[in-house]
């Protein structure tokens, strides 16, 4: 049977799990009846939400009685680690930009590994249908951006097609019409059929799944020699050690699922179950003379934080797993899966540090564990600081920026004081594009800001660039915070009477306790106030009704606003139904305890 094996790359939102959608809708995977939405591919609840893809993900479709194997990849930076992994399944990129913004960090970062690995590329120009889209441009933009990146000449010679995914229509120029087929006619035209090596069984387990009835079950491409149900085979792990095992089921990838087979041909991508111990990038290879394929190494992680079990009062109200042991098999059970994160142990028996690359990334995690019922607290993220040639190094990135030329100097303003420096300025139709190279710590809480004060009109996108020598301190939050005196619940009388001291993170009647962030202040400075406090009710009747007190609605943030607002000496407690800040040290005595101890040591 033919087979083409082929990976979608962009940058986030560019439009890659819609163009996935019209591929099934084209190949006819559903009923003509069949109620199928939109973004069928993004199929996790936080993916839904949130409007991006996580995770990447395998379908096939039959086209013209070819099989073509579709890998939907994330374009979120921080889930690079992602992306790293799969382009080894496939024997070809589509590299999908968009019309107007042109290729984007992500893009760049995502290509260059794709061309690395000497994959055929395919150019899609997406979205022509937007207003100031400018596809000639965008064209020349990609053949620099290839150029730049030492494409050989062959891949240079990429063929191009042009479209609006929403809409359901690629061709080869800019005229609209009815379908995708040009598209599909190209992928079987410019894609090679799967280069099939001679000599006995190699696959290498590229990714993970996990079912409750099979346990996990290991995904990858089998590059020679061919999978039969029940062969004994030998897993050679990334450390050189050889385990024999055998192969107890084998499923393909079809349409939207997976179907049971008794053996698999080279070229193509399979589910195998009956593994055990295995790891991402092991080789799943011949019983008597074991080869290993080269391991897959993924860029390290940039950022960590303190993942520690929930000690506040409220602890053990909300979640079902709530002790360090729980914790800990959690984060362990992460990073079989995860490739870009790290996990270690720390002084503390109940604290683990979790190193991940970026707010994002280490934000779903948070996110997925609290769905399922953990309760835990987290510290403020940090940057990985190295000490290369003698120097103390820190991560620096890439960052773009495409705003409205009224708010262009704003912008500059924000990121010149977070210690990056302006490399390039351009004017795409009516918005300024600005490129600057920025230490990764600056960019932590960068986003709110810039947000108010561009009034929502920002995009924003950066990627890990390299280790740099430190750039000294970076001015943090310029408010301070309201912190509650003592537990109870909160009054609508006394939260009135505190408005003019600052903004609210909570409502009138909800509980607090003694150490936990309520609000912010107007000024730099925390303050310690009383939120609890109730009306003094005499016989008298007073002129004033109760009801007059008009209290602004409390601010909302999510889980990574938080993340990012935090100072060092704060954490956010997480629970399945409560996102809540609070300072590390609960009792304010104990807190100008440890402050003083740190100024003394710091004088001494």
């Amino acid at each position: 049977m033919q087979l083409r094996n082929i990976a979608i790359i962009a940058h986030v939102d560019h439009g890659k799990t819609t163009l996935v959608d019209k591929i099934l809708h084209s190949t006819n995977v559903f009923r003509s009846n069949q109620e199928t939405g939109e973004l069928i591919m993004d199929n996790n609840d936080l993916e839904k939400e949130r409007g991006i893809t996580i995770l990447a993900k395998n379908v096939s479709v039959m086209y013209k009685d070819v099989k073509i194997n579709v890998i939907d990849t994330p374009g979120h930076a921080d889930f690079g680690g992602e992306v790293e992994r799969v382009l080894k399944m496939a024997d070809g990129v589509i590299l999908l930009v968009d019309a107007f913004e042109g290729p984007m960090p992500q893009t760049r970062f995502v290509l260059q590994k794709a061309l690395n690995l000497n994959l055929k590329p395919i150019v899609v120009i997406n979205k022509v249908d937007k207003p100031n889209c400018r596809p000639d441009e965008v064209h020349d933009a990609v053949f620099e951006l290839f150029f730049n990146l030492d494409a050989t000449e062959e891949q240079l010679n990429f063929p191009t097609y042009y479209g609006s995914g929403k809409n359901g229509w690629f061709n080869d120029s800019l005229t609209p019409r009815e379908d995708i087929l040009p598209l599909l006619d190209g992928i079987l035209e410019h894609v090679p059929q799967p280069k099939i090596a001679e000599g006995t069984l190699q696959m290498q387990i590229t990714s993970l799944d996990y079912s409750t009835f099979l346990g996990r079950i290991a995904i990858g491409k089998v590059t020679r020699g061919k999978l039969v149900e029940n062969q004994p085979i030998s897993l050679v792990q990334a450390d050189g050690t050889i385990k024999k095992s055998r192969v107890r089921e084998l499923y393909i990838f079809e349409a939207l699922g997976k179907k049971k087979v008794t053996e698999v041909y080279p070229g193509d991508i399979c589910a195998l179950v009956g593994l055990e111990d295995f790891g991402i990038g092991d080789t799943v290879a011949d019983f008597e003379n074991p080869e290993a394929l080269p391991i897959t190494y993924v860029d390290e992680p940039t950022m960590n934080m303190t993942f520690s079990i929930n000690n506040s009062p409220f602890f053990g109200k909300d979640g079902k797993f709530v002790t360090s042991r729980h914790l800990r098999d959690r984060l362990m059970k992460e990073t079989e899966k995860n490739l870009a994160l790290r996990v270690m142990d720390t002084d503390a028996a109940d604290s683990f540090l979790v190193y991940g690359r970026g707010i994002l990334h280490l934000g779903v995690l948070v996110e997925t564990m609290r769905r399922e019922g953990y309760e835990l607290t987290v510290g403020q993220p940090q940057v990985i600081v190295k000490m290369i040639d003698g120097k103390r190094s820190e991560p620096f990135e890439t960052l773009v920026v495409d705003v409205p030329q009224e708010f262009a100097s704003k912008v500059i303003d924000l990121v010149t004081r977070r210690k990056g420096e302006m490399l390039i300025m351009e004017t795409k139709g009516d918005m300024q594009h600005l490129e600057f190279e920025i230490p990764s710590r600056g960019l932590i809480g960068l986003r709110t800001q810039m947000l108010t004060n561009t009034a929502g009109e920002a995009v924003m996108a950066h990627r890990f660039n390299e280790y740099k020598p430190w750039k000294g301190p970076i001015p943090g939050r310029n408010n301070g915070v309201l912190v509650a005196k003592e537990a109870g619940t909160t009054t609508g009388y006394s939260l009135d009477k505190l408005q003019d001291r600052g903004s609210f993170f909570v409502d009138p009647g909800e509980e607090v306790y003694k150490g936990m962030i309520i609000g912010e202040t107007n000024k730099p400075g925390d303050l310690v106030v009383n939120p609890n406090e109730g009306k003094k009710l005499t016989n008298m009747r007073a002129s004033g009704t109760d009801g007059a007190a008009n209290i602004a609605p409390k601010i909302l943030m999510t889980l990574e606003e938080c993340m990012e607002y935090i100072q060092q000496d704060e954490c956010i407690e997480v629970t399945p139904n409560h996102i809540r800040m609070r300072k590390t040290i609960l009792d304010e005595e104990e807190r100008k305890k440890y402050q003083k101890m740190l100024k003394t040591e710091e004088v001494g």
